[in-house]
């Protein structure tokens, strides 16, 4: 039996074991694999940011089996985040809610908000159950690398770092959660994912903001994030063919990422195909980057899917893997980005 092996597992009552003594587990969730961690256990929230090298200030998700034990966490909720919680979860969307005194500060990065979400995975969900309480969970990749969206992945990113594996398959939704904060008696989009700005809007009746306030942090909204090794440059689709050429000429390795196989693709440029629903688009984005490591890349060419819908959350990711991210998200309407500026 190989290394890996003695840890991969689908044993929920095992990886509950793990948790209470203060051990990391790969858990499968519908968006990414996070690597989890008992919320309540100070050692075992340093853990986490031990392993992923991530700066202590980065408040992490709390995840739980059901929306009555918000109460366990928040001082208060609002009506809008109740009618949220009962439309969606469990499901994609993290709210952020203010925290109550005793909620460990490893787990809000010294925040006075905690991030809450009730996952949808068969295996997430009966892990929960069992425990009880609450887990932190972010993504199980090194800071600002890419997210895993397989149980291999996480091997290969972390390795003997993570105490024990729960293998639930590749990842239904391929994106992490949407984030949304409620200051000020609205809804602000923190982070967008497969929980769009019109679902929020069409469940409360309220117009989301989608641009972050300085005051707030929130995962994944670094300026760089999400990032492989090869360069990711955004061009608009009529642009794709002369871009990679530009960089095979300056000697680089190029391939492209995008939804079609554009005619005229030199021999030799690996195309990366991102399929054209964007439902798929969002399954296959991380595989995608990972791969374009695995070929060695320098550049990787990509044309970003269309700007509604999931594309908004999808065209945040690559912004973002492009070190182009900026606090905000796409709009409806908003051109794709000038790979010169």
């Amino acid at each position: 039996m190989s290394h890996i092996d003695s840890r991969l597992t689908t044993d929920v009552d095992r990886a509950v074991k793990v948790l209470r003594d203060g051990g990391l587990v790969g858990l499968p969730t519908e968006t990414v694999y996070g690597l989890a961690a008992d919320a309540r256990q100070a050692g075992a929230v340093a853990r986490i940011f031990a392993c992923k090298q991530r700066p202590p200030d980065h408040p992490l998700i709390v995840h739980i089996h059901r929306p009555a034990q918000i109460a366990q966490w928040a001082r208060e909720v609002p009506a809008a985040a109740w009618l949220l919680a009962e439309t969606f979860w469990p499901g994609p969307l993290t709210l952020v809610l203010p925290r109550l005194p005793d909620v460990p500060d490893g787990v809000t990065g010294g925040l006075d908000t905690v991030a809450l979400r009730v996952p949808a995975h068969p295996l997430a969900r009966e892990l929960l159950a069992r425990f009880g309480g609450g887990l932190a969970a972010p993504s199980a990749n090194r800071h600002g690398r890419v997210s895993p969206t397989t149980a291999q992945h996480v091997w290969s990113e972390l390795g003997d770092a993570v105490d024990l594996l729960l293998d639930g398959g590749p990842c239904r939704v391929g994106i992490e959660s949407t984030i949304v904060d409620f200051a000020d008696g609205g809804i602000r989009v923190l982070r967008p994912g497969a929980i769009t700005a019109d679902d929020l809007q069409r469940v409360t009746g309220i117009v989301p903001s989608t641009r972050a306030g300085s005051g707030v942090r929130a995962p994944g909204a670094m300026t760089s994030h999400y990032a492989p090794s090869a360069k990711v440059v955004l061009v608009a689709a009529a642009d794709a063919l002369a871009e990679v050429a530009t960089w095979r000429e300056r000697g680089a390795r190029a391939g492209l990422l995008c939804a079609c196989r554009p005619d005229g693709l030199p021999t030799g440029v690996p195309w990366l195909s991102l399929g054209v629903a964007t439902a798929r688009q969002a399954q296959q984005l991380y595989a995608r980057l990972r791969q374009a490591d695995e070929l060695g890349l320098d550049i990787l060419v990509a044309v970003p899917p269309t700007d509604t819908g999931l594309g908004v959350a999808l065209r945040d990711r690559l912004l973002r893997a492009a070190g182009r991210g900026d606090g905000r998200v796409f709009v409806q309407g908003t051109p794709p980005p000038d790979p010169q500026d």
